[in-house]
């Protein structure tokens, strides 16, 4: 019989495969309440320790938890932050589109499409800065190769979506080329949010003012 061990994957081998799915959705009002209950504890732990030391026994040990409790819903850390992120870009995403819709991308003014971009970027601000976990969610979708196809995936549909709309405006450019423009100008708004949310002693307003110039400027030099 052979005795010789299967060799142990390594960081670097290749990626891992790990389950990030939600087990079930709770049914019940208390169920509900243990799920969330879950999900702050986890968010506000991330923020207070960081990716790695993020663990399950350790969100389980500040909400007041059994294992059991959370793992009926959640096979491991990477689960649970699977959902913050999707609860997050989900309302990052709609702020964006309802913008859209009310002709956020509307042609005019230098000056008015920079208003309107930035009443856009201080509302995403808002919404991340109130959530739970906050960028430091944003961090761990980027950090953890099995979370990112729920970053771009987002990150994608709203390219489009923004691209179709300055099409519909007049723009001349490409339809392929004014999507990565549009993937590329909401990096650099996401940059500018951090700069915000961690750097506080900064001035939040002209950051915000700069980065709308910039993706104005962007939009307004660009062809085929």
């Amino acid at each position: 019989m052979n005795s010789a061990k299967k060799p142990v994957p390594r960081k670097g081998d290749g990626p891992m495969q790990v389950e990030t799915a939600t087990k079930q959705q709770p049914q019940q009002a208390r169920a509900q309440d243990t799920f969330e209950l879950i999900l702050d504890t986890a968010g506000h732990l991330l923020g207070e320790v960081g990716l790695e030391r993020l663990s399950t026994n350790l969100v389980c040990r500040r909400a007041g938890l059994s294992p059991p409790a959370l793992y009926r819903y959640f096979p491991n850390k990477y689960a649970i932050l699977r959902e913050l992120g999707d609860r997050l870009m989900a309302r990052q995403d709609q702020a964006v589109l309802d913008w859209i819709e009310e002709g956020g991308l509307a042609a005019g003014p230098f000056e008015g499409r920079v208003a309107s971009i930035l009443r856009l970027q201080k509302q995403v601000n808002d919404i991340t800065r109130q959530f739970p976990g906050n960028i430091y969610v944003l961090r761990a979708l980027r950090a953890v190769p099995m979370l990112r196809d729920l970053r771009m995936a987002s990150s994608e549909m709203v390219a489009e979506k923004i691209a179709d709309a300055i099409i519909a405006n007049g723009h001349t450019a490409s339809r392929e080329r004014l999507i990565g423009s549009a993937r590329l100008t909401t990096e650099l708004a996401y940059s500018a949010m951090e700069m915000v949310l961690e750097e506080p002693g900064r001035d939040a307003h002209q950051i915000c003012t700069d980065v709308s110039k910039m993706i104005v400027t962007h939009y307004d030099q660009l062809s085929d």
